[in-house]
């Protein structure tokens, strides 16, 4: 069983979320929202976050009216990594050297 306070529980998962008022653009069509490499000329249907569900704001008739309007789409810049240490590693060890010189006959 999971003892972790509520409190506690409710700050990660607001980490996740985006901020009110965050902007997004998906594919208006039958098929599953897909990357805007997909079909770039297809409607696009802009979406805004209002703290607790996306709400439609508006259409865009392709992914570059999208992007205009909402902001680039990349998710990867919205993934917090942690700061990387750099003195966490050992230093590189010497190379192997043999003790005695040695040659071939």
């Amino acid at each position: 069983m999971n003892d972790e306070p509520l409190d506690e529980w409710a700050e990660r998962r607001d980490a996740h979320r985006p901020a009110p008022g965050a902007h997004r653009a998906v594919p208006l069509g039958d098929g599953p929202a897909r990357g805007g490499h997909v079909d770039p000329g297809t409607p696009r249907g802009k979406l805004e976050w209002d703290g607790h569900q996306w709400v439609p704001s508006g259409v865009a008739e392709d992914h570059a009216a999208a992007v205009e309007g909402t902001g680039p789409q990349d998710a990867a810049a919205r993934v917090r990594l942690p700061f990387p240490r750099f003195g966490a590693l050992p230093p590189a060890p010497e190379p192997w050297r043999p003790t005695e010189e040695w040659w071939r006959p």
